[in-house]
């Protein structure tokens, strides 16, 4: 199946998730390790992980978003018609949209008030708000997302992989 231009950029942000998801995994792994075998500590290495936690938090919510792969509670959804599932979904994504798009604005301006802050790390001085921007692009990478699922979920259901119809099992 050719695969178009959306679902390319949609991979590459889960790409980009899955990445983060690794740079946090080293930077605590180096951190452990040099600090029990060594008793050695990465100058703001306390900074940076948070920083690249936060980064990885917002990255992890573009990726999970369009899969809705995202915790859910299915109790109603469930014992729903297919036709009634589908309108949850989309009332539900219109939701997300709305506090996503909301949060992405107030990250926004955190981001702007810790450039103009002169926000910076302990050790090294070095200033945070780019964190802050790497962050704020993943919230908006999820609004994009988010507005594309909706999109998906009213005029092409098809293209969502719980509305496939599968073929019968012979």
């Amino acid at each position: 199946m050719q695969r178009n231009y959306m679902d390319r950029f949609i991979d590459g942000i889960e790409l980009i998730a899955a990445a983060f998801v690794g740079i946090v995994a080293i930077d605590i792994f180096v951190s452990v390790l040099l600090r029990y075998f060594f008793a050695v500590s990465i100058p703001d290495s306390y900074d940076f992980g948070r920083l690249l936690l936060g980064i990885l938090i917002f990255w992890g919510i573009a990726a999970t978003s369009y899969r809705g792969t995202h915790i859910t509670v299915d109790l109603v959804w469930a014992n729903a018609a297919p036709r009634w599932q589908r309108a949850i979904d989309v009332f539900a994504t219109l939701v997300l949209l709305f506090v996503v798009a909301v949060q992405t604005y107030t990250l926004f301006d955190k981001v702007v008030s810790t450039y103009h802050a002169n926000v910076s790390t302990y050790d090294l001085r070095i200033p945070t708000w780019p964190f802050f921007a790497v962050a704020w692009l993943g919230d908006v990478c999820a609004v994009l997302l988010i507005a594309v699922r909706t999109y998906r979920l009213i005029f092409h259901p098809e293209l969502m992989p719980q509305y496939r119809i599968k073929p019968p099992d012979e």
